[in-house]
């Protein structure tokens, strides 16, 4: 084992706390393997250990990312979520390939779901915009977290009024799945990005209203103001 995941390791079996482990396993529905840790602990931790790496070059980095991914637990998978972002100066288009292997690979809950494409690859799509057409192909596929990190993806850029033709793309192709992950990913999607562009995003709810699943459209209009959301829940 690598010096530097041992050392980690050890760091984080320290902080430990068995109350908020099992906190944590009611939490969420999936199964999860966890140390019992809050998350800004972890992220202390984790950062304070990247200071420490002798090598911060990206493929070194990445490499430390995929020991903590495949054990499985989510401080771990935290802590490379966040490693994988303090590097991504270094960012290049093909690494789009290595953090879609991660999604399809290691994500297998909402919250690495969410940690690793908010900020890692919605970062590498807003450095290389060609890149989104992977996250359509994310959208058709057969795994929930994959299409979750479709939409997910975008939130960051979605905050800045970035994509907006391509996100409607995606909420197109997620539309009427039936998976309530997926619902809240997309919707989520597009509550921030009518953030930006408010009239867009009510026109797109209510043209496909009658067909799109309440998860998602709740979560969509949920920032809109009182008098749109009434107009969005009614029923045709």
């Amino acid at each position: 084992m690598n010096a530097t995941i041992e050392n980690l390791r050890s760091d984080l079996a320290g902080l430990a706390d068995e109350k908020t482990r099992l906190s944590g396993e009611r939490f969420f529905k999936e199964e999860v393997k966890l140390y019992g840790i809050k998350t800004a602990i972890v992220t202390t931790a984790g950062k304070a250990h990247f200071g420490k790496l002798p090598d911060k070059n990206k493929p070194m980095v990445f490499k430390l990312c995929e020991e903590l991914f495949s054990a499985g637990i989510m401080e771990e998978s935290f802590v490379a979520c966040n490693w994988s972002f303090y590097v991504h100066k270094q960012y290049e288009p093909s690494d789009f390939g290595i953090f879609e292997k991660w999604v399809s690979m290691y994500v297998s809950n909402w919250a690495v779901c969410d940690t690793l494409c908010n900020h890692t690859v919605g970062t590498l799509i807003e450095m290389y915009p060609g890149l989104v057409s992977g996250l359509k192909l994310w959208a058709k596929s057969d795994n929930r977290w994959m299409k979750r990190a479709s939409a997910v993806s975008l939130i960051v850029p979605a905050r800045k009024g970035l994509f907006l033709d391509d996100i409607f793309e995606i909420a197109g192709l997620l539309l009427t799945d039936n998976d309530d992950m997926v619902q809240k990913g997309y919707g989520w999607m597009l509550k921030v990005a009518g953030q930006r562009h408010e009239k867009e995003i009510f026109d797109f709810v209510m043209k496909n209203k009658s067909v799109m699943p309440r998860t998602a459209l709740r979560y969509a209009i949920e920032k809109m103001p009182a008098e749109l959301k009434k107009l969005a829940m009614e029923r045709d």
